[in-house]
């Protein structure tokens, strides 16, 4: 049998050039990623304490002492627009994902492809759009998700069935309300 040859690093042996450059290269990227966090990070704190002020503001109905200039009733036209749309943005991130996610995956089988969900908080409804392979697996996920606590209400809106498939899924769009869950 032929002995091996290893060569194993010793005190003297020197680092080469490219071991330093890919390590200078990692240290590099570490900080700028550490720093694109930090700024990503105040950004995120400077909103936060901004719609955090205006809803205190809104709440204790102390207005800000403004002028009475058209230039400050647009800026606080602009404010309450932003007020609007942040609630709106707080409402979505609100939302039961959770315990919708889980229902509707208690209620799905492998004969349901389901290929979008469209929540509307305002009527608190979902919008579920999918295919099934036979009418009755869609008339079970339909029934499924009745069946579910966190819904009610659940309606198949339009079905079609795919002709020039060879499977001939059955395309659906079906609606259903949640209730608040405490």
């Amino acid at each position: 049998m032929r002995s091996l040859k290893l060569t194993f690093p010793y005190a003297g042996q020197q680092v080469r050039s490219v071991d330093w450059s890919l390590l200078l290269m990692g240290a590099i990227i570490l900080l700028s990623v550490l720093y694109q966090f930090r700024l990503t990070t105040e950004s995120v704190n400077y909103w936060s304490v901004r719609v955090e002020r205006i809803e205190t503001q809104r709440q204790k109905k102390i207005a800000p002492r403004v002028r009475s200039t058209s230039h400050v009733r647009e800026v606080g036209q602009e404010i309450q627009q932003e007020i609007i749309q942040a609630n709106a943005i707080m409402n979505q991130i609100n939302l039961p994902w959770e315990s919708l996610f889980d229902s509707i995956e208690q209620a799905s089988s492998k004969e349901i492809a389901l290929l979008s969900l469209q929540p509307n908080v305002a009527n608190r409804t979902l919008r579920i759009g999918g295919e099934a392979k036979t009418m009755s697996a869609l008339l079970d996920f339909v029934e499924a998700i009745e069946r579910e606590i966190i819904f009610e209400k659940a309606h198949l809106l339009n079905y079609k069935i795919k002709q020039n498939s060879p499977q001939q899924p059955v395309g659906f769009l079906l609606i259903a309300s949640w209730i608040e869950i405490s």
